[in-house]
């Protein structure tokens, strides 16, 4: 939570980030100044105890790492100036280790120019279902990057082949001309930056009987020549559970999983002008981040539509991007009677969420390992009882290495498991910027009228979801799809001509 406190001066300043005064969310994502020079600091240095200081405003007392004294406690506990030296050590000793062979030796790290081509998928500026499959088309035999390029392909899945948004869900890249600037995502900059730094150039299978997808389509007859010596399909994450000391820093300072632009342009969509509710919220900035993206555009439910930040408070962290937090208990909150007062905190505006989009980043699934306790799945599944609404989206772990998620299942395979005579219905899994040794996604699930009337949407729930027409005429609905429609058209020769040229370039 955010703290006010009393200056030297007699101010009082609201301290959004532990050991800074002068720290103000709003503000310094505007600071494109600092911003620059923290980047330039990073590529040159690689002194990432210095960028973090100047990035957040850390008062003097603190300007040298060895002088800050707080504790950063996450995968494990480190303080700013340990976490330097393990950037300085760089992958000595097995640090940038991320990749073997099942069965065999650490694999070398990739080139940077496979690092740069991972990153570059969730830049704002690429389309990213082309620039997957460049990452993949243009990959080396038996490498590091084909696998992860065929890995994530194989994961990715996008409904608007039946889905009532149909092609609103691929969402194009920014136009360079656009008039209305995205707003900034320092965390998509950091974490740019780690996997350079890491040398890492993606997510791929914790096992070798992981199944993917066949390679592309376009691969030369030289590289379909002896099979028997490509390895690709041996290349496996090193150790599923294995991370890096940088880690605990974002965690702390932005939170446990980066937004990319195709994530908030998709959670934006789904809302159609409804408000959004992130539950387990933490320190705010996925919060911070829809807000930012939900006022870009014209729409007039906007006054509206809202970001509720619920969190019970269990955690710590150094920085809160948001003054704002609901404290409480997320299945109490849901459940309680709607407030006489659109002001009130103290319950959901509209009892059980229902007509709001529940967003759940990396939710602690409840069990015995977990700081929820109880039964595995506990807390999840009491959540899911409590929401009325439509439409679930949760960002978590595609791998099933169980990182704060269930054992061995990730969340799609456990919604088809649970929820699926409910209505409940995949419509989106997308890939998420990762970080070193983790594998992220953005998954959303939808029921009943939000599915439409196609044979897929129908099918949905076995028989139990209610085979209803989807609603038309709204008017935030006409809104959303006239704005997604016209960003599609001025894109779409660009795009073309992109992906043409894409297709057609030399393998490396």
């Amino acid at each position: 939570m955010v703290m006010t406190v009393t200056t030297s001066t007699g101010n009082r300043v609201t301290m959004y980030c532990l050991g800074s005064l002068t720290f103000v969310p709003s503000e310094a994502v505007k600071d494109e100044q600092t911003h620059n020079q923290v980047l330039q600091r990073l590529a040159e240095t690689n002194d990432f105890a210095t960028a973090i200081r100047t990035w957040f405003h850390l008062s003097d007392d603190v300007n040298a790492p060895e002088a800050d004294e707080y504790v950063y406690h996450a995968i494990a506990s480190v303080k700013l100036s340990q976490v330097q030296r393990a950037v300085d050590v760089g992958g000595a000793k097995g640090m940038h280790g991320w990749y073997r062979l099942e069965g065999g030796d650490l694999l070398p790290p990739p080139p940077q120019a496979d690092i740069e081509s991972y990153i570059s998928i969730f830049l704002p500026s690429t389309a990213t279902a082309s620039a997957l499959t460049a990452f993949q088309s243009n990959a080396k035999r038996s490498s590091i990057r084909l696998r992860s390029a065929t890995y994530l392909l194989s994961k990715r899945y996008i409904a608007s082949d039946w889905h009532p948004l149909g092609n609103q869900l691929i969402i194009p890249k920014t136009k360079k001309d656009s008039k209305t600037p995205l707003p900034s995502n320092p965390y998509f900059d950091f974490w740019a930056w780690s996997c350079r730094n890491l040398e890492w150039c993606g997510p791929v299978p914790i096992s070798s009987s992981a199944s993917t997808s066949p390679p592309a389509s376009n691969t030369t007859d030289e590289a379909k020549k002896d099979d028997s010596n490509d390895t690709t399909n041996k290349i496996i994450l090193t150790n599923p559970r294995m991370s890096h000391h940088i880690l605990p820093i974002f965690m702390h300072h932005f939170g446990c999983a980066v937004p990319s632009h195709e994530s908030l342009s998709l959670l934006k969509l789904f809302a159609r002008g409804r408000s959004i509710i992130d539950m387990g919220s933490g320190n705010g900035y996925w919060t911070f981040m829809l807000r930012q993206y939900l006022s870009l555009g014209p729409t007039s439910s906007q006054s509206q539509q809202k970001v509720y930040a619920v969190d019970n408070n269990q955690s710590e962290w150094r920085v809160m991007w948001i003054d704002d937090t609901i404290i409480a208990d997320g299945v109490r909150w849901l459940s309680s009677p709607s407030p006489s007062s659109s002001s009130s905190s103290t319950s959901c505006p509209s009892k059980g969420g229902q007509d709001m989009v529940l967003l759940l980043v990396y939710p602690i699934v409840g069990g015995d390992s977990s700081a929820a306790g109880g039964k595995e799945g506990g807390f999840t599944r009491q959540l899911m009882k409590a929401y009325k609404g439509d439409t679930l989206a949760v960002v978590g772990t595609q791998n099933g290495n169980g990182y704060t998620g269930f054992k061995g299942v990730t969340m799609d395979e456990y919604m088809e498991r649970e929820w699926k005579e409910e209505g409940w219905r995949k419509v989106v899994q997308c890939p998420l910027p990762s970080f070193a040794g983790k594998d992220e996604a953005l998954f959303v699930f939808q029921r009943g009228e939000a599915l439409g009337n196609s044979e897929e949407g129908l099918g949905a729930g076995s028989g139990k979801a209610k085979k209803k027409k989807r609603k038309s005429g709204k008017q935030k609905d006409v809104e959303v799809e006239n704005q997604n429609g016209e960003d599609q058209r001025d894109g779409k020769e660009e795009e073309q001509a992109e992906e043409k040229k894409e297709k057609e370039g030399p393998n490396e």
